[in-house]
């Protein structure tokens, strides 16, 4: 049995030249320090470090954190470079394209969001149709004693809900709104085996036949705009759109006009085209729920970040497969 003195050794701390070395990739202006979590294990290097310019060049491995762009000119600076660890679900900052030509591999947040954004994508639907939001500032303003009752919101149970997109986060959508008796519908890149719920192969199919649209695809060339004025039409002008996944999912254009027009009933957004800026046409409307692409953001949300990222560093070190790997088609 080992000593107490050579189990001391063989426990203290690694120096930080000897840790493995990171490059911590992260805008300005971004807020989300992951750099708490990880200095005790790994060494990372920022451009403000003054041995960027020494060791940068044969890094292996690159933390993304948030959507900090990853293109070309920014993989052109680590020749060395063989995985990319991303810190959110979504990656249309990074260029997947590129990364699969230079043979680099890329990881997202996997499951780490996936519960706390389904239920936001929930509390979206429900404020919309029972007005929730909007029933609160009436009452704030002191209209109910001058007005009286506020006209009345529509049940959740028994409308036909569309999913576009049935990865994790759709999946989660769908338990939870199978609880309130909602009939789920789905489009997705292809048919899910073993799912039981109608299919549909593409969106305006799917927006035929629900009362419900629910975004939560990723956003890619392919998905830009999948959400157009055809699809918002077809749906009706009872018809709810939610929006949790990206705002170049749907063109936002069309979707204030057709919110300002009453060709659809309303939207719940956590997202939007050109973020932080929101169209100021959407802040009068009622039937409209906005949120600050916040759908993520719980501690329970960044402690299974924190988990899922130091789990695809260590797996890269240890020569061990990726927890959440992306398919790099």
């Amino acid at each position: 049995m080992a000593s107490s003195q050579e189990q001391q050794q063989s426990e203290s701390p690694r120096e930080p030249n000897d840790l493995p070395l990171v490059i911590y990739h992260c805008l300005p202006q971004f807020k989300l320090n992951l750099k708490s979590w990880l200095e005790a294990r790994f060494r990372l290097l920022d451009p403000s470090n003054p041995c960027w310019d020494t060791h940068a060049p044969s890094a292996r491995v690159l933390l993304c954190v948030g959507p900090t762009p990853v293109n070309s000119q920014t993989l052109d600076q680590f020749p060395s470079l063989e995985c990319v660890v991303g810190s959110s679900a979504g990656v249309n900052h990074i260029d997947l394209a590129e990364c699969r030509r230079r043979g680099v591999s890329v990881t997202n947040a996997g499951d780490a969001f996936s519960e706390d954004v389904a239920d936001c994508a929930v509390a979206l639907l429900i404020d919309v149709l029972r007005r929730i939001s909007a029933a609160d500032r009436y009452v704030r303003a002191g209209l109910w004693p001058v007005k009286g009752d506020y006209p009345l919101g529509s049940k959740v149970g028994g409308k036909r809900v569309g999913i576009v997109g049935l990865g994790s986060i759709g999946s989660m959508i769908a338990k939870r709104l199978e609880a309130f008796g909602c009939s789920i519908a789905y489009n997705s890149r292809k048919k899910k085996p073993y799912v039981s719920f109608p299919y549909y192969a593409n969106v305006h199919d799917l927006a035929t036949n629900s009362d419900i649209l629910i975004i939560c695809c990723a956003l890619t060339d392919e998905t830009h705009h999948i959400v157009n004025k055809d699809i918002m039409t077809t749906l009706g002008k009872e018809g709810v759109i939610i929006n949790v996944g990206r705002g170049g999912l749907i063109d936002e254009k069309e979707l204030v006009q057709c919110l300002v027009r009453g060709d659809i009933g309303g939207a719940g957004l956590d997202v939007y085209e050109n973020e932080p800026n929101v169209p100021r046409e959407l802040f009068a409307l009622d039937n409209v729920v906005l949120s600050p692409h916040k759908a993520v953001a719980t501690p329970e949300s960044f402690a299974a970040l924190q988990e899922v990222v130091i789990a695809n560093l260590e797996a890269f070190f240890s020569n061990k497969p990726l927890q959440s790997q992306m398919e790099l088609e």
